[in-house]
């Protein structure tokens, strides 16, 4: 690498940390646009006095990059600040949609659009802002379309690309996408259902692979791509983007075709495969960074990537400098650095073990992943272990399924060539499906961390690690430099000797030996599923879960360690993500099912996938009653066709728990005062509880004379740590302990079991062992 293609990096990285100022503390904006923009002025002023070649305008151009950024964080900021003003309310907007549509965790389908008109129903104004909008699935919402919604309103946090989440109560399609988007849009229809008709594994992620549609992917696939580092292939990432781009410069290059048409040629079959896929913009920075890492490498010129790199960067932040806080745009920043920087290298060390073609596919995943990882541990708890081999064996069908689904998307207008091609991509996507599915099964393919700063640097020094130990020692190295090599390999070799090691143990701890770390007395776990809501309790061998916290793998490791394998009764309080975002983990190994009002046709999808697991779902109310093994609950709340209290927090299913060695206990949900007074009016709460669970994690909305009537012994406040809401709040907390309760909490003290021996309450916790008496 020259000097000279390394001097665009400051003014990429000035520009990225001047968009990451702007979006986060807005009212730095203005602040650094005028001292970067006088900065620049006074270095021109004294460059013109300087004699002989200088720095001066690399200065110049960083100074102006940075201004110019601002300068458009600023601009935007206006019509963000009138919008942030709707939060909260109900409204309708017309909009027009910018990105592809997909599925979320809650059933909607969810598209970026950016504003047109937003107001109170009837009195829109005009107004251009981002935003993303949830409606129900259907079909129309495709980029170029124009939408007319009504719904709720909720403000993002700040660095957030969309000022506003709309949850919609009505949608409608005001104006089809037309021209060369809704040409687009009917023949990625058509595609979707070609692909349908096969059978699978492959027929739902053919889609995905060639124009980065992921509504038929189920969610286990999806999760098992993400488990095994495949997801990128179908987020039309720089992956896809990247084999158009070498696929044509291959055939062209087979048609005898000179360079320079070579180029021309991948540029416009990246640009139609943009269109074909939708120009959101993720799309289009995958694109940009993808085709300047490929085609500086496919012409020969890998030494002018990190230039033409950076400039890609400084030139999508200027258009749109929110992508700044993406984590998107960080890692397709990252590998595309990884590929024109390391990728090289890292082929050559391995060379020296493995034939040259060998060496260079495994170079290209591993460099992307070793490179990526750190920038993942920031924003997500998965780490997968299994992606640089289940890259390798996807890497052969990934360019065929992609090519030949584009083609076969394409043809949609002459059927059976079309039919044809869909067949012929349908072989390599089975075997992606397949690679996906059981790599995932294999112990250890991922690893779970907690996101944050400390995670990315262990991250970061396991990466530099294999990436030293990997590395061919440069040659000409002077003897002090030899010296530190020596030294950096020899660091490297422990680290990765010692980090497999520990992990390896923890792995058996968490895993086959989980149990052994569990207590046999136990009768009540609260699970530390972050904030939200997973407590077990158990009666002569039977299980019963009250609700399962936001997500699947935190509840999975819970059980596990507890040696639950089978849930007899759920309790499904309500449907927030909360309390019902694990439901994946216990599907299909759930006998039965009480659960609150619903309220959206998402919160029936979940329990319909529960009774095609097998779940007899009961309706809860109060009265209704049975038995856990030797113990027996009841159920204090809600009231059957109560107009009172709404589906949801309000109307949270209220259980009690005694005998059987479980002590006496009351599960709140997430009720506030309000339902709690009612509930002492409707309910026999009088004293002798042992556990009360507090409602709402501790929230400051509850009404004492609940927990005074209940006078529990044991307290738990289930909640995050650091969550944002500041649950369990000091006044609550306050008032527990004022009833003479002993508080626990899972934000300090990790995972809480509780049970009886001789007629004494015990209490086990991850920080520490004891009881009340």
């Amino acid at each position: 690498m020259t000097r000279s293609d390394l001097r665009l990096l400051p003014v990429a990285g000035g520009v990225w940390g001047a968009a990451l100022l702007g979006v986060f503390w807005p009212p730095m904006t203005w602040w650094i646009a005028g001292v970067c923009g006088l900065g620049a002025v006074i270095v021109l002023l004294a460059a013109r006095r300087m004699e002989g070649p200088t720095r001066a305008g690399l200065a110049i151009v960083l100074l102006s990059a940075m201004t110019a950024v601002s300068i458009s964080v600023g601009a935007a900021l206006p019509a963000r600040e009138q919008a942030v003003e709707s939060g909260g309310r109900v409204v309708e907007m017309f909009a027009g949609v910018t990105s592809s549509a997909s599925i979320g965790q809650d059933g909607r389908l969810w598209f970026e659009a950016q504003t047109e008109t937003i107001g109170v129903r009837g009195q829109p104004r005009p107004m251009s802002v981002p935003v993303r909008i949830g409606v129900e699935p259907g079909n129309g919402f495709d980029l170029g379309a124009v939408v007319r919604v009504v719904g709720e309103a909720e403000k993002t946090d700040a660095g957030e690309r969309s000022v506003l989440v709309v949850y919609t109560s009505e949608a409608e399609i005001v104006r089809p996408a037309g021209g060369v988007f809704g040409v687009a849009a009917g023949l990625r229809q058509s595609f979707i259902e070609r692909a349908a008709q096969l059978p699978e594994p492959g027929a739902g992620l053919l889609p995905g692979l060639a124009v980065g549609d992921t509504r038929a992917v189920s969610t286990e696939l999806n999760d098992d791509m993400r488990t095994t580092g495949l997801s990128h292939l179908t987020a039309v990432s720089g992956a896809n983007c990247a084999i158009v781009v070498g696929a044509v410069f291959w055939l062209s290059a087979l048609c005898g075709c000179r360079r320079g048409l070579r180029v021309l040629l991948a540029a416009a079959a990246l640009s139609g495969f943009v269109i074909l896929v939708t120009p959101e913009p993720s799309v289009i920075r995958a694109a940009v960074m993808a085709g300047i890492a490929m085609l500086t490498v496919l012409i020969g010129r890998p030494r002018a990537g990190a230039g033409l790199l950076a400039l890609g960067v400084t030139g999508i932040l200027l258009v749109d400098p929110w992508l700044a806080a993406t984590p998107g745009f960080a890692l397709s920043a990252a590998a595309s650095a990884a590929l024109i920087l390391f990728a090289p290298p890292l082929a050559r060390g391995l060379a020296r073990i493995l034939p040259a073609p060998l060496a260079l596919a495994i170079a290209v995943p591993l460099s992307a992943q070793l490179v990526c990882g750190p920038i993942i541990a920031l924003f997500a708890e998965q780490q997968s272990l299994i992606g640089v081999v289940a890259n390798l064996l996807a890497a052969p069908a990934a360019p065929v399924a992609t090519v030949v689904g584009m083609l076969a998307c394409l043809a949609a207008p002459v059927p059976p060539l079309a039919d044809l091609l869909a067949a012929a991509a349908w072989l390599p996507t089975a075997w992606i499906a397949t690679t996906a599915t059981t790599a995932a099964q294999v112990p250890l393919a991922q690893v779970l961390l907690p996101a944050g700063i400390p995670s990315a640097i262990f991250v970061a020094a396991v990466s530099a690690a294999i990436g030293v130990v990997l590395l061919r020692r440069p040659s000409a190295l002077s003897g002090h430099a030899q010296s530190w090599w020596r030294w950096s390999r020899r660091c490297s070799a422990i680290v990765l000797i010692v980090v497999p090691g520990a992990g390896a143990g923890q792995a058996a701890l968490d895993g086959p030996l989980a149990t052994l770390r569990t207590p046999e007395g136990w009768a009540i776990a609260a699970c530390d599923v972050g904030q939200g809501d997973a407590l077990v309790v158990r009666s002569a061998g039977d299980i019963a879960l009250i609700d399962t916290g936001p997500d699947p793998d935190v509840l999975r490791s819970c059980l596990r360690s507890l040696g639950v394998e089978r849930v007899d009764l759920l309790v499904l309080t309500h449907f927030d993500l909360d309390h019902a975002g694990g439901l994946e983990a216990v599907e299909g190994h759930v006998g039965e099912v009480l659960h609150g009002p619903t309220s959206e046709q998402a919160d029936q999808r979940s329990l319909d996938r529960l009774a095609a697991g097998g779940a007899v779902l009961h309706d809860a109310s109060a009265g209704l009653h049975g038995v856990l093994g030797a113990a027996s609950w009841r159920v204090l709340w809600p009231h059957r066709d109560s107009v009172a209290f709404p589906a949801g927090n309000d109307a949270s299913v209220v259980v009690e728990f005694s005998g059987g060695e479980v002590p006496r206990s009351l599960f709140l949900g997430d009720l506030s005062a309000a339902p709690q007074r009612m509930l002492m009016r409707t309910a026999q709460l009088a004293g002798g509880y042992a556990v009360v669970k507090v409602a709402h994690h501790g929230s400051a909305d509850q009404e004492p004379g609940l927990y005074e009537a209940v006078h529990a012994t044991l307290a738990i406040f289930s909640a995050g740590v650091d969550n944002d809401y500041g649950h369990p709040r000091e006044e609550t907390l306050a008032l527990l302990e004022a009833t003479g309760a002993h508080l626990l909490r899972t934000d300090q003290q990790g995972r809480i079991l509780i049970g009886t021996t001789s007629g004494e309450l015990q209490v086990w916790t991850e920080s520490r062992v004891g009881g009340p008496g």
